[in-house]
């Protein structure tokens, strides 16, 4: 689990620049007009599960999103680890008391601090960016949650894709 921002503008790209050009300058639009999502992979089969965040992230939402996860996964009936970062509102006082009572079936396992290579998901947020939203101008912040949501919708079934790209082991 894991959580994200998608800009508006800017993306990387690759271009063709004329040997001559020693330091090619790319200008963006200025923005600072993001959209944030928790996310996470069940990793048996990829089923994605992603919620839009679209005021910031903290304590409350972060509460929020691991309720979602606890009433999705508790349909399985198997024991579930969630891998996640130690960001400070992960392991919040506020939802302390809950987290507790819902072990051993839902722990939370966290990530050593500086380590997001670690952490399954950030692949995800890569291959998101570079199908949805690489190399493509967005006017509005409406078509980037578009983009993105149409490809999270593909995930929320089986996928074999994030279930590759996620594999640990």
């Amino acid at each position: 689990m894991d959580e994200v921002h998608f800009q508006q503008y800017g993306s990387r790209c690759q271009m063709w620049i004329p040997p001559e050009e020693k330091d090619p300058v790319l200008l963006h639009h200025p923005t600072r007009k993001s959209v944030g999502y928790f996310g996470a992979v069940r990793l048996r089969d990829g089923k994605f599960l992603a919620a839009r965040e679209p005021e910031q992230f903290d304590a409350q939402t972060t509460w929020r999103f691991l309720r979602q996860v606890r009433r999705v996964s508790r349909r399985s009936g198997r024991q579930v680890m969630l891998i996640i970062d130690n960001a400070k509102y992960h392991h919040a006082n506020l939802h302390c008391a809950w987290r507790q009572a819902q072990e051993p079936d839902f722990h939370l396992a966290y990530l050593p601090p500086y380590s997001p290579d670690l952490n399954p998901i950030e692949r995800v947020w890569k291959l998101v960016r570079r199908l949805c939203l690489h190399n493509r101008y967005f006017p509005r912040l409406e078509l980037v949650m578009g983009a993105v949501e149409a490809q999270f919708e593909r995930w929320a079934v089986e996928s074999p894709v994030l279930m590759r790209l996620c594999a640990v082991g």
